[in-house]
């Protein structure tokens, strides 16, 4: 399973060699970009050129980007929406796969191997037409993602949507062969369940966001600070047949260096046996 470390631990920062070293020196193989225009400007050619001509210079490989959430640079704060593909208003479900496409086109340059996917907002409820606007989403982000080699990774947030069996539901329905899933460990955690989740989503998933809670709220913490039992989520993780990656996805502490952060992120490696 290669250690993978995802930029969201950097999302107030803008995303520059420097950080990405950091990453490197944690003991990452791989890196997950975040999508977030204040962080990862995917629309400014110049900013990914930068990053894209930082990989090929370096060992870190470009293992998957997170699709952006919002398509503004402040992270919504200014009233702009949620990017989501299964809005009920079918003006919001384009512009949202159009930002998305937007993101992908840095595949062009980066050359990534999967875009991890939010279907919905957090509470959106479960109903048939959510399942075909999730369905036609994927089928249009596929075609824009296959040609660049990236493959699209469900992720469960906290939402119906993607409980397990939605996901399992909207894989099956739609006959998608080659999507997969991310497995959010600290969603599942206050969502049904780590271990459970992983069983059931087994089969597809392909890799995982890896990070910890008390179990009420999503609070992105280091493994260990926490309440989730990573001896026994890592052995069933790494039972999962097609799983390529693990993706330390850890939230932004104030005033911590990327000193401390690389020196926290090699201990986190080596408790997982990552």
């Amino acid at each position: 399973m290669l250690r993978v470390i995802s930029s969201h631990v950097f999302l107030r920062q803008r995303l520059h060699p420097g950080l990405l070293q950091a990453i490197s020196n944690g003991g990452a193989q791989g890196i997950e970009i975040f999508a977030a225009r204040q962080h990862f400007d995917y629309a400014n050619r110049a900013h990914v050129k930068e990053i894209a001509d930082w990989l090929r210079s370096n060992p870190l490989e470009p293992f998957s980007m997170h699709a952006p959430i919002y398509a503004d640079a402040e992270m919504g704060r200014g009233g702009a929406p949620v990017v989501n593909v299964v809005d009920p208003e079918k003006s919001r479900r384009i512009d949202a796969m159009d930002e998305i496409k937007r993101a992908l086109e840095a595949a062009e340059q980066i050359p990534l191997k999967f875009l991890v996917l939010h279907l919905g907002e957090r509470e959106d409820r479960w109903n048939q037409r959510t399942l075909e606007h999730a369905m036609t989403a994927i089928e249009h982000l596929q075609a824009f993602a296959r040609p660049m080699g990236v493959k699209l990774l469900l992720e469960n947030i906290p939402n119906e949507v993607t409980e397990p069996q939605n996901l399992l539901e909207i894989v099956a329905a739609g006959h998608f062969k080659d999507v997969g899933l991310c497995a959010d460990l600290g969603h599942a955690n206050f969502r049904g369940g780590v271990c459970s989740t992983i069983e059931e989503l087994k089969p597809l998933i392909f890799t995982a966001h890896i990070h910890d809670n008390h179990g009420v709220k999503d609070e992105h913490l280091w493994p260990g600070d926490g309440a989730i039992d990573w001896v026994e989520t890592m052995a069933e993780l790494r039972a999962c047949p097609q799983i390529s990656g693990g993706v330390l996805e850890i939230h932004y502490q104030f005033g911590e260096s990327p000193e401390e952060f690389t020196q926290r992120a090699a201990e986190t490696f080596a408790k997982l046996e990552l």
